[in-house]
């Protein structure tokens, strides 16, 4: 288990620099921890590293569990690599009921990347987070690129929320789906088409190929119902098998024409920019939420608002007010 106290700032970034994925693993972990006397030398760690981040492709991949977004990544970064570019997979974990730590399972699902001295795999816990990613996913992308990783691929667990969410982080997202798994009706649900830049139906081999085939068809024809998320560039829908490998020099060949068409027209770095600011406010909101749970007028008050709401005595909305009105100093806790 790394420790975040067992290095400087200093030293951290030392060994960002240096390209040493164990500092880079524990440097992730010092950022991804809630303890309040990290806080002070992870956003140290991350100022004096900004500078050398944000020339990587950042790439987002989703699908429901089971679509095989772990063996298609693995597909993909082992091509990648042959390519000559390093890779670090950011793969977002469902969190342990019991410990609330990750469970781990992507990254023994992809066991031969995981050998590769330029891949670099970290699971992070959701911990309960909406969407599916994990809390500090954006601050351990930045230090991936630090650490000289050319390309972020960043994995969801592909439930409810994490599309939306992975989208606001990354250039360029992925929808893998699964052959049969659905009819037309699959193709234009709003929310989940509409917000991929790709859809790409995976495990098209075997008996798969003619359902496959169906399902492209399928997803074709419900992007053209809708705006394409991205300006100038027109999702299409194509076939892969991760565990024959077709098809994975086709996805990436179309990730690559993503930037080439669009980085000079100023998308990617316009998208970027939004994104900062949405980070911005998803960050003030964290903030502002810690500091109203840990107020101690609050604490002390929540026993007695609780037990109000419980008994009838009281409406959601009037505990709220009444809490937030000891949070900002305007009541005291006792006459609530």
């Amino acid at each position: 288990m790394t420790k975040p106290d067992s290095l400087s700032a200093g030293d951290y970034v030392k060994g960002i620099l240096a390209h040493d994925r164990i500092v880079l693993a524990q440097a992730i972990t010092l950022i991804e921890s809630q303890a309040r006397r990290h806080e002070a030398p992870a956003q140290e760690v991350l100022r004096q590293i900004l500078p050398l981040t944000g020339t990587a492709r950042r790439v987002g991949i989703s699908g429901s569990p089971g679509v095989g977004k772990s063996t298609f990544i693995e597909a993909l970064g082992l091509y990648l690599i042959k390519k000559g570019h390093k890779l670090a997979v950011l793969t977002i974990d469902p969190s342990s009921i019991i410990s609330g730590g990750s469970i781990l399972g992507d990254k023994t699902r992809m066991e031969g990347l995981s050998r590769e001295p330029n891949a670099f795999i970290r699971p992070s816990p959701t911990a309960g987070n909406p969407g599916g990613v994990a809390r500090c996913t954006r601050e351990a992308m930045l230090l991936c690129e630090a650490a000289g990783f050319d390309i972020i691929i960043v994995e969801s667990v592909g439930v409810g929320q994490s599309e939306v969410t992975l989208r606001s982080m990354v250039d360029y997202l992925l929808l893998l789906l699964l052959p049969g798994a659905g009819d037309e009706l699959q193709g234009i649900k709003k929310g989940i088409v509409e917000i991929a830049d790709d859809i790409l139906i995976n495990k098209a081999d075997g008996e798969n190929k003619l359902a496959a085939e169906q399902a492209r068809l399928y997803q074709q024809s419900a992007l053209g119902c809708f705006m394409p998320v991205t300006e100038g560039w027109m999702p299409g829908a194509s076939l892969c098998s991760a565990v024959t490998g077709q098809g994975v020099a086709e996805a990436w060949e179309r990730i690559e024409t993503f930037y080439s068409e669009l980085e000079p027209k100023g998308v990617v770095a316009a998208r970027r920019r939004k994104q900062m600011l949405d980070w911005l406010g998803d960050i003030i909101r964290d903030m502002l939420l810690r500091d109203f749970y840990h107020d101690p007028a609050v604490e002390k008050a929540w026993p007695a608002v609780r037990k109000a709401v419980l008994a009838g005595e009281k409406t959601a909305v009037q505990a709220a007010i009444g809490l937030l009105a000891i949070h900002h100093g305007n009541l005291n806790s006792e006459k609530l």
